[in-house]
């Protein structure tokens, strides 16, 4: 486990984006892929909003998934497998680079074909307690001519990053622009920050 998180440290580094292919055990992956896809068949998923608390506004025309809020009130097994895994890395973070989080938040995130979220950034202008992005994929088998990417928007060098299930894509929050460009297939993944009061 400390492998894939010093990949991540390492790589954010290095280029302002870590990327650890294998964050997600293959089994915990398909694991949450069914669960969120469980919860889609109940219509448990709701709009994406952009925006925080009052202040939340829904445009399709700037983001199109849905997403479903991860609780561990839900008391689910790979919700709460994962919950452990994150714990575990801002563990890691905080004592390997100083980083003082002290909370975090993540939700699924669904596009289906057509959908996509145009560029951004992910921390909220009345509120910076979003420190660091954090986006676990869960497609297994994706292809190019799939899309879907996450375009991440730098200075010197835009990144296009493809959302294959395992790997765990993690930068600052405040810092970088991006997007996720039009995705061609169901395209699925576990969303969220970690965040310092």
């Amino acid at each position: 486990m400390e492998n894939s998180f010093e990949a991540l440290i390492a790589t954010y580094i290095e280029n302002k984006v870590g990327i650890s292919e294998h964050f997600l055990s293959t089994e915990l992956a398909n694991n949450l892929k069914q669960n969120l896809l469980d919860l889609n068949a109940k219509s448990l998923l709701q709009d994406a909003g952009i925006g925080n608390s009052d202040k939340v506004t829904y445009d399709g025309a700037i983001r199109s998934d849905s997403i479903y809020w991860l609780d561990k009130k839900h008391n689910n097994a790979f919700e709460n497998e994962f919950f452990v895994q994150i714990e575990a890395f801002i563990d890691y973070l905080n004592i390997s680079c100083y980083a003082g989080i002290t909370g975090y938040e993540f939700h699924y995130s669904l596009y289906e074909t057509g959908d996509f979220y145009l560029k951004h950034l992910d921390q909220f202008k009345n509120n910076p307690s979003r420190k660091y992005s954090m986006i676990s994929y869960l497609n297994a088998d994706w292809k190019e001519s799939d899309g879907g990417e996450l375009l991440i928007h730098q200075l010197d060098n835009n990144q296009k990053i493809s959302p294959t299930q395992g790997k765990t894509v993690f930068f600052k929050s405040d810092e970088l622009v991006h997007e996720v460009l039009v995705t061609q297939n169901t395209r699925m993944s576990i969303t969220g920050w970690l965040k310092s009061d």
